[in-house]
């Protein structure tokens, strides 16, 4: 499947997109709080795969920001969100910058679709500079509830998937890019149902209370298999003399 205007009008990430109050539109308020939280202020900010500009239009305030993504249309749809993001159509695994160019860079719900995530965290590595911000998010195979669900479960949905890892991996990956962690936490049970013959919507309140709590609040505290995703905040290493 290619990443096309079918498959942003078809999955559950543009299904949601354009519902406020939606889980979609929390999952940009959230990562955009953590992205003033922890990055320099009027840094420059990129978002590796920025899809249809919703996130990155949010840290326009904040960051000189930038949105890459490979699909041209999503790249021209964007435009209609955003308002000072430079865009460029490029890929995660070739990025087009410089060395050391970024304070931040966001790549949400994206390594798990490349073919070479580490190829592409290093790259990221590479354009981030010392002292910067990493903040990654992915499906989490270590996820505590994921048994429950087997075949069902939500990173297995999208045929596009085709780089899940273990959280450990992931971390690796990470550390091996350059950068350090500080923070490795998860975005709480929201796959429901979990549970056969018992009301969704009754499971959706009793599981994910405490990743809404999260999302809401914007404060970090889910361990990292309590959750469908495992997310990391991570810190570029200072270049060695």
């Amino acid at each position: 499947m290619s990443f096309d205007e079918k498959y942003f009008s078809t999955h559950t990430y543009a299904n949601t997109s354009f519902a406020k109050y939606g889980q979609y539109w929390w999952s940009n308020r959230f990562f955009a709080a953590l992205a003033r939280r922890h990055g320099k202020k009027e840094s420059r900010l990129l978002e590796v795969g920025s899809g249809l500009g919703h996130l990155v239009a949010q840290l326009e305030d904040g960051f000189q920001t930038v949105g890459l993504d490979l699909n041209h249309w999503a790249v021209a749809r964007s435009k209609r969100e955003v308002k000072r993001t430079a865009l460029t159509t490029a890929s995660a695994q070739d990025l087009p910058f410089a060395d050391e160019s970024f304070g931040v860079v966001v790549i949400k719900h994206i390594v798990e679709h490349l073919p070479d995530p580490a190829r592409a965290l290093r790259e990221i590595g590479r354009v981030t500079a010392p002292g910067g911000i990493l903040i990654l998010a992915t499906p989490n195979l270590g996820s505590l509830l994921k048994p429950w669900k087997g075949k069902r479960w939500i990173g297995y949905q999208d045929p596009t998937h085709i780089s899940l890892k273990q959280p450990e991996e992931w971390l690796e990956l990470i550390q091996n890019a350059g950068f350090s962690l500080h923070r490795t936490f998860a975005d709480g049970f929201w796959d429901v149902p979990y549970i056969r013959f018992v009301p969704r919507q009754l499971q959706k309140l009793f599981f994910g209370s405490l990743g809404g709590v999260q999302a809401i609040s914007t404060f970090v505290f889910l361990p990292m298999r309590w959750g469908e995703s495992v997310l990391v905040i991570a810190r570029k290493n200072p270049t060695m003399a």
